[in-house]
């Protein structure tokens, strides 16, 4: 996580010296550098969720360091299938990624006990329950900020989730 952002960039791997490919930029990407040295990935997209400059503060470094195209999905590289889900309301352009069905990156529309914020409550709303929350509950939810958690968590847990759910 960056430290004043709190944003995490995650590289998805299909397997060691397999493809790979970034989520967002706005997290220390060093480490992540090292990760794709130490496991001879290769490196070929950079899945961006939206255009808010803690999401996107990487992108330069990582195109001309490994020559990445920066896409919106939907993409299918060695074993990696990821979906775009269109979840509008912290940002117009806000996407989410689910990879090979098990994890969605959900950027700044589902955290941890919390959703993104954005000017209208509604389109926040239909994103999160009619979007996420009929992904299975076993999906691994990684935030573009703090913590992950998994979509059947947040159905029982996250009380804006809890009060639209009636």
């Amino acid at each position: 996580m960056h430290p004043q952002w709190l944003s995490n960039t995650y590289l998805v791997a299909d397997e060691p010296g397999g493809a790979a490919v970034f989520v967002d930029s706005g997290g220390p990407l060093q480490p992540l550098h090292e990760i794709v040295e130490r496991e001879g990935l290769t490196v070929t997209h950079l899945l961006t969720t939206h255009s808010h400059p803690d999401h996107i503060a990487g992108d330069a470094e990582l195109v001309e360091r490994y020559g990445v195209e920066i896409v919106k999905g939907p993409l299918e590289v060695g074993g990696l299938r990821v979906q775009a889900l269109k979840t509008p309301g912290h940002a117009d352009d806000h996407l989410a990624f689910l990879v090979n069905d098990t994890v969605c990156f959900t950027a700044d529309i589902l955290f941890r006990d919390a959703v993104g914020g954005g000017p209208d409550v509604a389109p926040i709303r239909r994103s999160v329950m009619e979007v996420l929350m009929t992904l299975p509950p076993e999906v691994r939810v990684l935030p573009g900020h703090t913590d992950e958690t998994t979509i059947g968590r947040e159905w029982e847990e996250n009380p804006f989730v809890t009060y639209w759910r009636g």
